[in-house]
C-alpha cells in the first residue's frame, strides 16, 4: 500500500471509539472516519446508561479524548445500508469495522408477553435517555409493575420506576420524560429473578444504588435466598457476587421502613405467564424455581399470581442485522474469526471486521469491550501487513464527506457536536443541572450544523 490506511469504522459507541484508538496508536499514519446513524457519538453510553449514573457516563470524558484527535473524524446522522452502502464504504476506505452495538429487546416467549402494558427495558431506557427515535409518551399507568431480569438493565428499569420525578430532576433527563416520571401513580416495583442470588448478574455498584433514594424502600424478599454448591464457588472465586450477595442477605434481615414507594426483590421465581384482560396486562404468574447444585434451576411446579397493572422484560439486548452482511440470528451477532467477518462459506470477507456487541453479543462491562475491539484491530494490521486489504480506489480523505454532502445529507460533525454538547450544558446551568437533552433530531442536527 503506497498511502496512509483509511479506515472505516461503523458506530459511534464504546466499541468503535476504541477500534479507532487502537488504530490511531498503532500507526503514525492511519486515519479513521467513525460513522453513526445518530447526530451524536457515544452510543449507549448517551442512550442506554440511566441518567442517574453520572460516575459511568464519565467514561465519556475517556471517548472524548480519542475523538478529539485529528486523525479520527466522526460523521453522524449517516446511516449504514441506507445512506451509504457497502459498495460505497469499499470507494474510500481500505477496512471497514462494523461496531453497531447492540439496542434491541431480546424476546421473552411466555404467552401475554405481547399484551398492552408489557415493554422491553431497552425500549424504555431509549425513552428516559431521549433517543430521537422513539416516541415522546411513555404510559406510565400501572400502580404495580413488574421488572424481569437480574442485571443492570433490569436494576436500571427498576430504579427509574421506583424514584420519584423529583429525585431525577438533577440528572440530564428532558423535560418530557420529568413530566411523564412526575405523574406516574406507581407505589411499588416487583423484580423477579429466575435465578438465585449467588448468580446475579449485577454489580455492587448497581446494586447499592438502589438503596439511595429516600423515598424508595428496597425489600428482599428472604424466601429466595438460597445457595447451592455452584452458588457458594461462584462467590469464593468472584468478589462481586460475594459482594451483592452480603448486600442482599442484609436488606433481607433489616427493618422495615415507612417510605412511599417500595422496590421488591424477588429470587428463584422465573415468569411463565403474563395474565392479561380485555387485551391489558393485570398480572404475572411465576413459578418457584429450586437450584439444581450446578448453578442452574428448575421449576417446582408451584405457582404465583402477581397483582401489577404492566411488566418490563430486561432480559438482555439483541443486535440488528445489517445489510449484506452475515448475522447468526440465533446469537444475534456477525460471524467472524477473530474480528474478521466470516461468509456463509467459511471465508473471510475481504476488508471488513466486527468489534463490540455485534462480534461477541450483548455481555461484559465497557473493560471488555476495549480488549474485544484490541483484538479486531490486530487482525487488521495484521491483514495490511499481509497484503490481504483491498486497496480503495479512491484514498483522497475528504472525498467521503464530499460524497455524502453531494447527495444533500445533513452529516454531523464532530466540531458540531461540541456545538450541541455547549447548547446542552448551557441548557442545565440555570436549574444546577449537569445538562439537560435535546430530544428533537432535526433540532439536534440544527445546532450541531451551526
Amino acid at each position: 500500500m503506497n498511502r496512509p490506511l483509511r479506515v472505516a469504522v461503523i458506530g459511534a459507541g464504546p466499541a468503535g471509539i476504541y477500534a479507532a484508538d487502537h488504530l490511531i496508536k498503532a500507526s503514525e499514519t492511519v486515519t479513521v472516519d467513525i460513522f453513526d446513524k445518530l447526530p451524536t457519538p457515544y452510543g449507549l453510553i448517551r442512550y442506554g446508561v440511566a441518567p442517574d449514573h453520572p460516575r459511568i457516563k464519565e467514561i465519556v470524558n475517556a471517548l472524548f479524548r480519542v475523538l478529539d484527535n485529528p486523525r479520527i473524524r466522526f460523521i453522524g446522522n449517516v446511516s449504514y445500508g441506507v445512506d451509504v452502502k457497502p459498495e460505497e464504504l469499499n470507494r474510500f476506505y481500505d477496512a471497514t469495522v462494523i461496531s453497531t452495538g447492540a439496542e434491541k429487546d431480546r424476546s421473552l416467549d411466555i404467552p401475554g408477553i405481547d399484551l398492552q402494558g408489557s415493554f422491553g427495558g431497552a425500549d424504555f431506557a431509549s425513552w428516559f435517555n431521549g433517543h430521537p427515535d422513539v416516541p415522546r409518551d411513555w404510559p406510565l399507568e400501572a400502580r404495580e409493575v413488574a421488572v424481569i431480569g437480574a442485571g443492570n438493565v433490569a436494576i436500571d428499569v427498576a430504579r427509574i420506576l421506583a424514584k420519584t420525578a423529583d429525585e431525577l430532576l438533577v440528572t440530564e433527563i428532558p423535560d418530557n420524560v420529568y413530566q411523564a416520571l412526575r405523574s406516574s401513580p406507581v407505589t411499588d416495583v416487583h423484580l423477579f429473578s429466575r435465578r438465585g442470588p449467588g448468580q446475579v448478574k449485577f454489580t455492587p455498584q448497581e446494586l447499592r444504588e438502589l438503596d439511595h433514594s429516600e423515598n424508595v424502600e428496597v425489600i428482599v424478599h428472604p424466601e429466595g435466598i438460597e445457595f447451592d454448591e455452584a452458588s457458594l464457588e461462584a462467590m469464593r472465586q468472584t468478589r462481586h457476587i460475594k459482594m451483592c450477595v452480603d448486600i442482599l442477605q442484609n436488606w433481607a434481615v433489616r427493618d422495615p421502613r415507612d417510605r412511599p414507594r417500595r422496590l421488591h426483590l424477588y429470587f428463584l421465581q422465573a415468569p411463565v405467564e403474563v395474565l392479561g384482560e380485555d387485551g391489558k396486562v393485570v398480572g404475572l404468574r411465576t413459578e418457584t424455581q429450586e437450584l439444581t447444585g450446578d448453578g442452574w434451576v428448575r421449576g417446582t411446579g408451584e405457582f404465583t399470581d402477581w397483582d401489577v397493572q404492566a411488566v418490563y422484560r430486561a432480559v438482555g439486548y439483541l443486535s440488528s442485522a445489517l445489510p449484506d452482511l452475515p448475522f447468526d440470528t440465533r446469537t444475534g451477532t456477525i460471524p467472524h474469526a477473530a474480528g474478521r467477518v466470516i461468509d456463509l462459506d467459511g471465508e473471510h470477507v475481504p476488508g471488513t471486521y466486527v468489534a463490540g456487541w455485534i462480534k461477541r453479543g450483548p455481555v461484559g462491562l465497557i473493560g471488555h469491550t476495549k480488549g474485544c475491539s484490541g483484538e479486531t484491530v490486530a487482525s487488521l494490521l495484521e491483514d495490511q501487513e499481509q497484503g490481504r486489504l483491498p486497496l480503495a480506489p479512491e484514498g483522497d480523505p475528504d472525498a467521503p464527506v464530499a460524497y455524502l454532502e453531494q447527495r444533500g445529507l445533513p452529516i454531523t460533525t464532530w466540531a458540531g457536536w461540541q456545538l450541541l454538547d455547549a447548547h446542552e450544558i448551557a441548557l442545565g446551568e440555570p436549574h444546577g443541572r449537569k445538562r439537560i437533552k435535546v430530544v428533537d433530531r432535526d433540532e439536534m442536527t440544527a445546532i450541531s450544523r451551526g
